[in-house]
């Protein structure tokens, strides 16, 4: 089988492992809390975000991973980051919640660009570029991505828990 194959199965189970984790384990737990609450486990985990800058350090990537996928993921990876701790200092107040959704937002518009800039330098087709950093889409993205659905679902008014908090 191809590498390429390989990558992209990788990547397909990991999205539908982490969706049972989500809706089996995480999802009754968060439903259950004040959004605030629910919301302050999920920036937690993205504030390890900054794992994204491994596509910048040589040798843990290969020299040859295109510069057009490696430097907007790790940056965007620590925009996002940063954004999620800023969110959690403020999450009582109103700036808490603006924040979080431009943390929602940027980090679910950094990975969708990070998926596309891999399909568009090729990154997919040779996944042996990102190195060590292999297990940051195959493992982390399907992860994050899924909670950022959450953080979604979270936000919007409709949404139960939006009234509690």
């Amino acid at each position: 089988m191809s590498s390429q194959a390989l990558f992209g199965i990788s990547v397909a189970v990991s999205f539908i492992a982490w969706a049972v984790v989500m809706q089996q384990y995480l999802w009754p737990a968060l439903r259950s809390q004040s959004r605030t609450n629910a919301l302050r486990p999920i920036l937690l985990l993205h504030s390890f975000r900054f794992v994204g800058l491994a596509f910048l350090v040589p040798g843990v990537v290969s020299p040859d991973l295109p510069a057009a996928y490696a430097r907007p993921a790790a940056y965007g990876d620590l925009a996002t980051a940063i954004l999620a701790l800023l969110a959690i200092a403020a999450l009582r107040n109103k700036l808490g919640i603006i924040l979080v959704w431009a943390f929602n937002l940027l980090g679910t518009a950094d990975l969708l660009h990070a998926f596309y800039e891999g399909n568009r330098t090729g990154v997919g087709l040779a996944p042996g570029m990102q190195g060590a950093a292999y297990f940051i889409p195959t493992v982390l993205v399907p992860l994050l991505l899924i909670s950022h659905c959450v953080v979604f679902r979270l936000l919007f008014p409709g949404n139960h828990l939006a009234r509690v908090a």
